[in-house]
C-alpha cells in the first residue's frame, strides 16, 4: 500500500513539474523584458515606470518585484534572469564594484561593458544614506551632525540588513565617525522606522527620499565627514538587450533626468503613506509629468483571487520539492538502514544541509539556477530530506530483530523482505517524517518570495514593506491553513497506508 500512495505522489510531483515547466515556455516565448526591483517601495515604483515605458512602446514587460537586496538584482542580471532594475551609483561603486577603486561610473563603464552591463545617466535624484533620530530625541541629546552620536555610545542603533555589511554602511560609518556603539543590530529597513517611532531603537539609516522622514518628523543628521557618496538613480540593463528588442533601451531613455528628489519622494509617499499601488502611482507620473500613453492597467485581481494565485503557487513550490524529496530520501535512508557506515555519512550530511539557514541557501543557489521558482524549489527539497530519511532510518532499525530474522528463516529475498515487511512495519514512522516535512516546507516556502518565487511570503514582504496588516494575514493565515489541511491529508494518508496493527488507536 505504502508503494502505491508513494507512486501516486511520485506522479503528481511530475505533473505539476511540468504544468510549471510549460507555463514558463510560453512566457519564454513572448520574450518579455524582465524587470527586477528590490525590496523597498522606491526600487519597486522605479521597476512600474520602467514597465510602464515598455509597455506604451508596445513592449511586452514582467516585473518581478521586491527580489531582495543588491546582489539578488546583481546576479540576477548577470545571469539572465532579469534584463533592467534600477540601481543607484555610490551602490554599484561601493557594494557591486567595491575594492575596483573607480572614482565614478564614468570611470567603470569600460569594466562593466566586460561584465556585459550597461548602466543609463542618473533619472535625476540623488537618494543618498543618512543617518536620523527622531526630532525630540535629538533635541534632547543635543545632536545635530554624526559626529556628535559618538558621544554616545550606548544608544541603541538599528540598521537595514544590507547597511551592516556594505563597504560604505555600518563598518566604514564607524571607523569613519569614531563611534563605540556596542548595541547595533540589522533590522528590516521598514520596520526600523515603526522602531525608531516606539523608542526601541535611537538611531537607523535613511534613504533621504524616504516619505517616512517627513512623516515621522525625523532629524537627518548632518554627515559632517562626507561619508556616504551620491547615490544618483540610474537603470543597469544587459547589454545584449539592445540586440534582442532595439526598441527597449530608446524607450527607457524617456526617464533621464526626469525624476527630481522632491518628485521622488512624493511617489514614495503616494505608496508608503497614501496607500496607492505602485502600478498605479508610476503610470500616473507616466501620463501627467512624461505625457506618456500609458496602457491601462489590467483590473486588479480581488482579494480571493489574489489568494487562489498565490495558493498555485505555493502549492506548486511544495509540491514538487516534497515530491521529489520522497522519491530520494526513502532510498537514502533504507541505504543509511542496510549500510550503518555509509548510514552516518548519509544522516551527517543531510543533517549539515538542514542546519544551513534558509536564506543563504536560496543565495547559494542563485548563481546555479537563476531567480524565481527554480532555486527556491531547490532548496525546499534538500530542506525536506532530513526528516525523511532520519525517520526512515529509524523506523528500520528499530524493527524487532526477531522478526527480520523469522523473514530471513523463510527464505525472503532481500527487496521482498524490504517491500513485504520491513517498509510496512516503518510506514508510520516514514509518513510521520513526510508529514514533519511538509509543514516545514509550506512555512519555509514563504521566503521564496525574496527570490520572485512568489507564493504566499508575496504578501507577507509586500505587507511589512508597506505596513499593511492586511495584507500580512493574506499570506499568513493561508500558509498556517494549508499546514493544516496538508497535515490532516497526511493523518488520512497514514490511516490507509499502514497496516491496522500499526496504527496509533
Amino acid at each position: 500500500m505504502i508503494f502505491a500512495v508513494l507512486r501516486r505522489l511520485g506522479l503528481l510531483s511530475l505533473v505539476i513539474l511540468q504544468l510549471s515547466c510549460s507555463g514558463d515556455s510560453v512566457a519564454t516565448s513572448d520574450e518579455p523584458v524582465v524587470v527586477g526591483s528590490k525590496t523597498f517601495t522606491e526600487s519597486v515604483i522605479l521597476g512600474e515606470l520602467v514597465v510602464g515605458l515598455l509597455e506604451s512602446a508596445g513592449i511586452s514587460a514582467e516585473h518581478r518585484s521586491a527580489l531582495g537586496g543588491t546582489r539578488f538584482l546583481w546576479n540576477g542580471l548577470l545571469s539572465g534572469e532579469i534584463d533592467v532594475y534600477p540601481d543607484y551609483s555610490g551602490t554599484i561603486l561601493q557594494e557591486i564594484l567595491a575594492g575596483e577603486d573607480f572614482a565614478d561610473l564614468a570611470a567603470a563603464a569600460s569594466y562593466l561593458d566586460s561584465a556585459g552591463v550597461q548602466v543609463s545617466p542618473s533619472l535625476g535624484f540623488n537618494n543618498s544614506y543618512a543617518i536620523g533620530m527622531t526630532s525630540g530625541r535629538a533635541d534632547e541629546l543635543g545632536i545635530k551632525k554624526i559626529s556628535d552620536l559618538a558621544q554616545y555610545p550606548d544608544l541603541a542603533l538599528g540598521f537595514s540588513n544590507e547597511f551592516m555589511d556594505r563597504s560604505d554602511g555600518w563598518p566604514a560609518l564607524r571607523d569613519r565617525y569614531g563611534l563605540l556603539n556596542s548595541a547595533v543590530r540589522g533590522v528590516d529597513h521598514d520596520l526600523a522606522y515603526r522602531g525608531l517611532d516606539a523608542g526601541s531603537i535611537d538611531v537607523m539609516d535613511l534613504y533621504s527620499t524616504d516619505a517616512e522622514i517627513a512623516y515621522y518628523k525625523l532629524r537627518v543628521l548632518q554627515d559632517d565627514l562626507s561619508h556616504f557618496p551620491k547615490y544618483d538613480a540610474v537603470l543597469l540593463y544587459r547589454e545584449d538587450l539592445q540586440r534582442r528588442i532595439p526598441k527597449a533601451a530608446p524607450v527607457m531613455k524617456l526617464l533621464n533626468g526626469a525624476i527630481s528628489e522632491v518628485t521622488m519622494a512624493e511617489l514614495n509617499r503616494r505608496v508608503k503613506i497614501g496607500g496607492e499601488p505602485e502600478a498605479e502611482v508610476a503610470r500616473d507620473f507616466l501620463r501627467s509629468r512624461l505625457s506618456v500613453d500609458v496602457v491601462d492597467q489590467v483590473a486588479a485581481p480581488t482579494r480571493l483571487g489574489r489568494v487562489w494565485d498565490r495558493t498555485v503557487e505555493h502549492l506548486i513550490l511544495v509540491g514538487i520539492s516534497l515530491g521529489f524529496a520522497i522519491l530520494v530520501a526513502i532510498p537514502l535512508g533504507v541505504l543509511a538502514a542496510r549500510r550503518r557506515r555509509l548510514g552516518q555519512l548519509i544522516l551527517g550530511t543531510v543533517g549539515v544541509i538542514y542546519t544551513i539557514p534558509s536564506l543563504a541557501l536560496l543565495v547559494f543557489m542563485i548563481p546555479l539556477i537563476g531567480i524565481g521558482g527554480p532555486p527556491a524549489m531547490v532548496a525546499l527539497f534538500l530542506y525536506s530530506l532530513l526528516p525523511i530519511v532520519r525517520n526512515t532510518y529509524t523506523g528500520l532499525t528499530d524493527i524487532p530483530v526477531p522478526l527480520t530474522e523469522s523473514a530471513v528463516a523463510l527464505g525472503l529475498e532481500p527487496f521482498a523482505r524490504l517491500r513485504l515487511i520491513e517498509l510496512p512495519l516503518a510506514s508510520r514512522s516514514i509518513l510521520g517524517g513526510i508529514k514533519t516535512s511538509a509543514v516545514i516546507n509550506i512555512g519555509t516556502a514563504t521566503l521564496g518570495a525574496l527570490i520572485g518565487a512568489g507564493g504566499y511570503g508575496q504578501p507577507i514582504l509586500t505587507g511589512i514593506r508597506l505596513d499593511d496588516v492586511g495584507l500580512i494575514l493574506e499570506g499568513a493565515v493561508p500558509a498556517a491553513v494549508l499546514a493544516l489541511v496538508a497535515q490532516g491529508m497526511f493523518d488520512l494518508v497514514e490511516r490507509l497506508a499502514v497496516p491496522r496493527g500499526l496504527r496509533m488507536a
